[in-house]
C-alpha cells in the first residue's frame, strides 16, 4: 500500500467526504489542494461552486456552477447542444429565447421565477419543461409558449438552461428575485379541490416524507436516502390536536400510508392528482405544508404558502448554511438535522412548533368568540 498525500483524486474524494459530513472548510481545503495538482478537474470546480453557493457567495458560485456540465461524475447532466448561443446577460430585446429545464422538478419550479424577468428584457420567452409541470406553467406571466420536453422546438434566437439564469442576471444574495407568489393555480381547480377538502378540519396540513429514490444514479440515490423519511417517523405529529393531515406524497413511499402511525390519520387524494396543476390547487386549500426537500416544498414556497422544510444535515446548497429562513421563499422555514441522520429531534421540534401554533389559534378563536358574545350583549 502506498501513501500519496498529493493525489488529486484522493484529495477530491476526501473533500467530498468532508462535504457530506458538514465539515465545509476542510472540504474546501481539500478541493483547492486538488486544483493545485489538476487545475482543470471539473468535479472539483463544481464541488467548490456548491460550497460557494451554500455560503451565499453568489458572485463566484454561479460562475463556477457552469462546471456542472463537465466531467464523468456530472455525466447525468446532459448539456444541450444548440446552434444558437447560450444567454449570459446580453441584450436580447426583440429576440426569442428558449429556457429549458435541466434537472429535477424542484429545480424547474425554483428557477422558472426568472422567466418574467427575461420577458422584461424585451425577449419572447419559450419554456421547455417536464410534462408534469406543463399545465401549471402555461398560465405563468411572461411565458409566450410552453413546450413539453420531447416535443419539437419552435425557432428561437438564444437559449439558456434554467439554472444558468441567476448567472445571467448576476444574482446576489440580496437581489434574489422573490416576488411571491409567482405560481398561481387555476381558480376553477382551486374551487374543485376546496369542495373535495370540505370535510377536513379547520387547519389542514399537507405532508411529504420522501423523495424519489432515483436509482439511475448511485450518488442521487444516496442523497435521497439521507433526505427521505419513513411515514412512521412522523408519529409525533399525532400529538398535535386540531390538525387535519393530508398526504401530498406520491410514488413508492405513498404505499406507507397503509401503515400510518397510530393516531396520525392522513387523507389520501393521490388518485385525483394528475399533475402539478392539481397539486397546486390542493396546496392552495391547505394552511401549512410540511415536507422533506422535494418539489412540493418548492411549489408551496413559490405559491407563498407556509412551508416547513425538513432538511438533512448535509443540506442542499440552495438552503444556505445555518439559516432557518430562505431568501428564495419568504414563507419557508427550515428545520435542520443537528447531526447526520438525526431525524427524531427534527420531528419533535416540528411537532412542538405545530402544537404551539394550533394552541395559539385556539386561544385566538376563543377570545374572538368571547368578544363577539360581549358585543352582542352590548348591542
Amino acid at each position: 500500500m502506498s501513501y500519496e498525500p498529493l493525489h488529486a483524486d484522493a484529495l477530491q474524494n476526501l473533500g467530498a467526504s468532508h462535504h457530506e459530513s458538514g465539515r465545509l472548510q476542510q472540504a474546501e481545503d481539500c478541493y483547492r489542494r486538488a486544483l493545485e495538482l489538476a487545475p482543470q478537474r471539473p468535479e472539483v470546480h463544481y464541488n467548490l461552486s456548491l460550497l460557494a453557493l451554500a455560503r451565499g457567495d453568489y458572485d463566484s458560485g454561479w460562475e463556477a456552477f457552469e462546471w456542472r456540465w463537465k466531467g464523468a461524475e456530472n455525466s447525468r447532466r446532459h448539456q444541450r447542444q444548440f446552434a444558437q448561443p447560450q444567454w449570459g446577460g446580453e441584450d436580447i430585446a426583440g429576440k426569442s429565447i428558449l429556457l429549458h429545464a435541466e434537472q429535477g422538478l424542484g429545480d424547474t419550479l425554483q428557477f422558472v421565477r426568472y422567466a418574467p424577468l427575461v420577458a422584461k428584457r424585451g425577449a419572447r420567452v419559450l419554456l421547455e419543461c417536464q410534462a408534469p409541470l406543463t399545465r401549471l406553467l402555461q398560465s405563468m406571466p411572461g411565458i409566450d409558449t410552453v413546450i413539453t420536453a420531447g416535443e419539437a422546438l419552435p425557432p428561437f434566437d438564444w437559449h439558456c438552461p434554467l439554472m444558468s439564469l441567476p448567472r445571467g442576471f448576476r444574482t446576489r444574495l440580496d437581489t434574489v428575485p422573490a416576488d411571491i407568489p409567482y405560481l398561481v393555480p387555476d381558480a376553477l381547480l382551486v374551487e374543485q379541490w376546496k369542495r373535495r377538502l370540505s370535510a377536513e378540519g379547520p387547519f389542514k396540513v399537507g405532508l411529504v416524507w420522501a423523495g424519489s429514490p432515483r436509482r439511475f444514479s448511485v450518488m442521487l440515490r444516496l442523497i435521497d436516502q439521507r433526505r427521505s423519511l419513513h411515514l412512521k417517523q412522523l408519529a409525533p405529529l399525532a400529538r398535535c390536536a386540531g390538525a387535519s393531515f393530508v398526504s401530498l406524497q406520491l410514488g413508492e413511499a405513498a404505499q406507507q400510508l397503509a401503515e400510518s402511525p397510530p393516531g396520525l390519520a392522513l387523507r389520501d387524494y393521490s388518485s385525483q392528482i394528475t399533475d402539478f396543476s392539481d397539486t397546486a390547487a390542493l396546496v392552495a386549500n391547505l394552511d401549512l405544508v410540511i415536507s422533506v426537500d422535494t418539489s412540493v416544498a418548492h411549489l408551496a414556497g413559490a405559491m407563498g404558502k407556509p412551508v416547513w422544510l425538513l432538511s438533512r444535515y448535509d443540506a442542499c446548497w440552495r438552503w444556505l448554511e445555518e439559516r432557518e429562513d430562505s431568501p428564495w421563499y419568504p414563507s419557508l422555514k427550515i428545520f435542520r438535522q443537528s447531526q447526520p441522520g438525526a431525524w427524531p429531534s427534527v420531528i419533535d421540534r416540528v411537532a412542538a412548533r405545530l402544537a404551539n401554533l394550533l394552541g395559539a389559534r385556539s386561544r385566538f378563536s376563543e377570545t374572538a368568540a368571547a368578544c363577539d358574545s360581549l358585543q352582542g350583549r352590548l348591542d
